[in-house]
């Protein structure tokens, strides 16, 4: 049994939230742990240092060669379950796998319904909503090595989702039920990593999921900065509602959606309309 659990999304569909939500129940202190101390309990796998010199850029078949050494290295960061941030969808490339198996205990998967994805993700990487809907459509979409983090391949949402519900030890993770029921939702996340007891102290619980909360965070943001969101020309923590596609997609643009991945979103529980 391996050590490293998996935080997996895709981009902008609530990974930061639940890790958010897991440091503060870890620390269950009286005050929110700051969003800029999220590498206290986890990491984001993607980090360039952990495979090379900070700064340089790697080539995607470099990064790959190092891969199951740096998971390798990963569990020794803490003395329990290391929790990692991955955006990779459960795949591989140049015959390695992106999330390597050995050493990892399970996978949280975290899904949100694509058409929102596709209106945060435009709005925080400052590209138009046709232009994020392409690129969500295509199985070779990709965030770049830069020299603070090394290649993701996301491939398309739907390509990203089914890669991770086939995978072993895996806890599937709406957006939308944590917000509709955030003590349901979050309490089967702490029950799914061992802590059976979640229930007993629904105190403590409660307290994490409110330190968590978008307008905690938000105003993290507001008064902090938020380090890990690199250069990107949008908020980092906006609404965080769900369902807001329908007032701001047009027809055409919630058709295209719903065309490239319908039978998967469906599969998911998310209607046409």
């Amino acid at each position: 049994m391996g050590k490293l659990v998996w935080l997996a999304s895709y981009p902008k569909s609530g990974n930061t939230w639940v890790r958010a939500f897991l440091h503060n129940y870890i620390v269950n202190a009286e005050t929110p742990h700051s969003i800029n101390s999220l590498v206290d309990f986890s990491v984001a796998e993607c980090a360039a240092a952990f495979f090379g010199t900070p700064g340089e850029v790697l080539e995607p078949r470099a990064v790959q060669a190092k891969r199951a050494e740096v998971h390798e290295a990963l569990t020794r960061l803490h003395d329990d379950l290391v929790f990692v941030k991955t955006h990779n969808a459960n795949l591989s490339v140049h015959g390695t796998d992106l999330c390597t198996p050995g050493p990892t205990a399970g996978a949280i998967y975290i899904v949100r319904d694509p058409r929102d994805v596709a209106l945060s993700y435009a709005a925080f990487t400052g590209k138009s909503v046709d232009e994020m809907i392409d690129f969500m459509g295509q199985e070779g979409a990709a965030n770049a090595s830069d020299g603070a983090q090394v290649f993701e391949l996301l491939s398309s949402w739907s390509r990203h989702a089914l890669s991770w519900v086939a995978a072993p030890r895996r806890l599937l993770v709406r957006y939308e039920d944590l917000i509709a029921d955030p003590m349901l939702g979050f309490g089967r996340v702490i029950r799914f990593l061992g802590e059976r007891d979640a229930a007993a102290d629904p105190e403590r619980l409660a307290r994490a999921i409110s330190f968590s909360s978008f307008t905690t965070l938000a105003g993290q943001e507001d008064r902090e900065g938020y380090q890990a969101s690199g250069a990107k020309v949008g908020k980092f923590f906006r609404s965080g509602k769900a369902g807001g596609w329908r007032e701001q997609l047009t027809p055409e643009q919630a058709a295209r959606l719903w065309q490239a991945h319908g039978p998967v979103m469906e599969k998911f529980g998310y209607p046409q309309n």
